[in-house]
């Protein structure tokens, strides 16, 4: 039988992918206790493609941008469902990093960032909100124009 959260996802039209391989030394997710740390994603599709690779400020919009930041949190919660197996065990989405790949006189990171944020809130209602930081990065692995990390409480 299919979850709540999964369900909700459905309704959204959202499918999770295959989550992605770590490209180095690291694992993709960590769990400690009753939290759940995932390593950053990079703004993948279903289908392995970058979803925006360029700064924002540059030669990537704002509306790439949070495609990209939704394309990042989609491929977090495919990583919390390997990791527990049933998106319904998560308690609360603890905090969301993001990191925008951008200009120096790039100042609406947050605005990119809100794409990943209002999806964590849209899918698990108050659950979802959580603390966040966002920051401005020189560049990011293959040329990706965000990355997300993130921390959930799970049980």
């Amino acid at each position: 039988m299919t979850g709540m959260v999964e369900r909700k996802l459905a309704t959204l039209g959202i499918t999770l992918p295959e989550p992605p391989e770590p490209i180095a030394n690291y694992v993709p997710y960590a769990h400690s206790g009753s939290l759940l740390f995932v390593s950053g994603q990079l703004c993948l599709d279903g289908a392995g493609r970058m979803v925006a690779t360029g700064k924002l400020g540059a030669t990537v919009t704002m509306e790439q941008g949070c495609a990209a930041a939704r394309a990042s949190a989609i491929n977090i919660l495919a990583q919390v469902k390997a990791a527990i197996g049933d998106l319904d065990h998560v308690v609360r989405v603890i905090r969301l990093g993001g990191f925008i790949n951008s200009t120096p006189d790039f100042v609406d990171g947050p605005r990119v960032l809100n794409a990943a944020s209002d999806l964590m809130v849209e899918i698990f209602g108050t659950r979802g909100r959580h603390a966040r930081t966002t920051v401005g990065v020189a560049a990011l692995p293959a040329d990706a124009a965000v990355e997300i990390e993130a921390v959930f409480e799970v049980e």
